[in-house]
């Protein structure tokens, strides 16, 4: 990457830069199999500062965070870090070294107390054992520090709210005196009045030095809490050192479009007539996840949602599916109401889907690829109640050739396909039964950009055959390309909906980051 393409902060941070580097990546990189997930990052952290961190989801966030917590090595380029070039083994060395992480999903041990938690693995001892009463008088001086001395030292973490957890994280950080405490979506557990008081200890902490990198995709948080921003785009640095206050929505969200990635989808078809809806959804609500989402698909129609990891679109999905039951609303399949709760009755209805983690939850990983595509309809494969092995094998080696399964060898072991064509087997599960409603949950996860193009045209020749069609993608030119209509979920609402062909990523991203451009905020 050439510096040309990085575009820096103007002299307004003349106060920041006075401060010393503690930290400084030069062109690092790091693969995994088909993946170049950092393509030669930069990035300059200085001492007491809040460093933003943005970026679509994909765009190496994740992995920058593991690389600088020692969970991963850099294939290439150099970490420097207190003015010497590093490379962490393990994330115990990252955090001897004055780097802390505190992840989105709290890695805390709920049946200790909050001192273990803060002291797990380098407890005070004495003669091999434990001194409880230190640990528990330093943890007490720690949240003290965190303007928290009311939580007890000895309380077991378990019972403490998601804000009083992240307080342990914090001060597990200061136990190891910490330089730098990376944040990923430190806000995202918390009601709207904590906040507030993450800010004000943030403040604190940098107050006393110490850097922190600050990972959040609100944009009215990295105005508030940030100094500077870096932009990440397909695991490269595509803006550097911008000021957080000042730099505008538009040139911020630019930085994070324009991929590099090869979408190639099908032509999609003239809007014709939809007749009645297949699907009907409303006023779905799960507190805590999603509140009053009302939706359709109709037949042969193709619909997205397209929102930030957390915004609630897959336990939409799979509340859709009975997977997760409903606390108000309905879900109808051509007028006829679900019970909530029950994926029998959906799969009954005509639904399908297909999870995010398919490895885990929708696939039998050791058996072989006919067993996995006729799971679903075993009963209807049986005779007088064993499985005829002979149609088992007809119907999976047919629907094999109809998605272009590769290899066509049906009775390989699953877990030996690529990932694209595993998803292969997910949908094709489907198509054995009488499915009418397909629900597919980032359907393209982990698949090369060759097998994307061959799935998007299984979805879209599904649809053309009468099959409705409910997605979610991360990938936002991914919804826009495949999607009739698209709707927009931020915050566990449906904020907006679209034909696919009059939304473009830019407007899609301010909406679900921000809501400036279409809501009338100052952009």
């Amino acid at each position: 990457m050439t510096e040309s393409t990085i575009v820096s902060g103007g002299s307004e941070m003349a106060e920041t830069d006075e401060r010393p580097v503690v930290l400084r990546l030069t062109d690092v990189v790091k693969t995994f199999p088909g993946v170049r997930a950092l393509d030669g990052v930069q990035l300059e952290v200085r001492a007491g500062e809040v460093h933003c961190l943005l970026g679509q989801n994909g765009a190496g966030k994740s992995t920058l965070i593991k690389v600088l917590a020692g969970v991963h090595r850099p294939d290439s380029g150099q970490v420097e870090w207190l003015g010497e070039q590093v490379d962490f083994a393990n994330p115990q060395a990252a955090m001897k070294g004055g780097i802390a992480t505190i992840y989105q999903e709290l890695d805390l041990v709920e049946d200790l107390s909050v001192a273990e938690n803060a002291f797990l693995g380098h407890e005070p001892r004495r003669l091999g054992f434990v001194r409880t009463g230190q640990m528990a008088r330093a943890t007490r001086d720690i949240l003290g520090r965190l303007g928290h001395a009311e939580i007890p030292p000895r309380r077991l973490v378990r019972s403490l709210p998601a804000a009083g957890k992240q307080i342990v994280s914090m001060a597990r950080a200061l136990s190891h005196e910490a330089k730098l405490i990376i944040m990923d979506e430190p806000s995202a557990v918390l009601a709207h009045d904590e906040v507030g008081n993450l800010f004000r200890i943030i403040r604190e902490l940098t107050a006393q030095g110490i850097a922190v990198i600050y990972i959040s995709h609100r944009l009215e948080e990295i105005r508030e809490i940030g100094d500077r921003v870096t932009v990440l785009k397909d695991g490269r640095t595509t803006a550097a050192n911008l000021p957080a206050r000042s730099t505008p929505t538009r040139e911020l969200v630019s930085r994070m479009t324009g991929r590099t990635i090869e979408y190639v989808f099908p032509e999609r078809p003239a809007a014709e007539p939809r007749g009645g809806d297949l699907l009907r959804v409303d006023g779905l609500t799960r507190h805590g996840e999603f509140a009053d989402v009302s939706l359709s698909v109709g037949p042969g129609e193709v619909v997205g949602i397209a929102g930030l990891v957390g915004s609630g679109r897959s336990e939409l999905l799979e509340t859709i599916f009975g997977a997760r039951r409903a606390e108000a609303g309905t879900v109808r399949m051509s007028g006829k109401a679900l019970r909530a709760g029950s994926v029998g009755a959906a799969v009954r209805a005509g639904m399908g889907m297909a999870p995010e983690e398919r490895k885990s939850q929708a696939l039998l990983l050791g058996e072989p690829i006919y067993r996995n595509v006729t799971l679903s309809t075993f009963s209807r494969l049986a005779r007088a109640g064993f499985t005829d092995a002979g149609r088992e094998l007809a119907e999976a080696n047919r629907i094999a050739e109809k998605l272009d399964l590769r290899p066509r060898d049906v009775r390989r072991a699953v877990r030996q396909l690529s990932g694209g064509n595993q998803q292969k087997v997910v949908v094709g599960r489907w198509l054995l039964g009488e499915t009418r409603l397909l629900l597919l949950d980032e359907p393209t996860r982990g698949v090369d950009v060759g097998a994307r193009a061959e799935l998007y045209q299984v979805i879209r020749a599904l649809a053309a055959q009468g099959v409705g069609v409910l997605l979610v993608s991360s990938e936002v030119p991914e919804v826009l390309g495949l999607a009739d209509r698209v709707l927009v979920m931020r915050e566990g609402r449906v904020i907006h909906e679209a034909p696919g062909s009059e939304l473009d990523e830019e407007t899609v991203l301010d909406l679900v980051m921000a809501g400036s451009l279409m809501e009338g905020a100052a952009a």
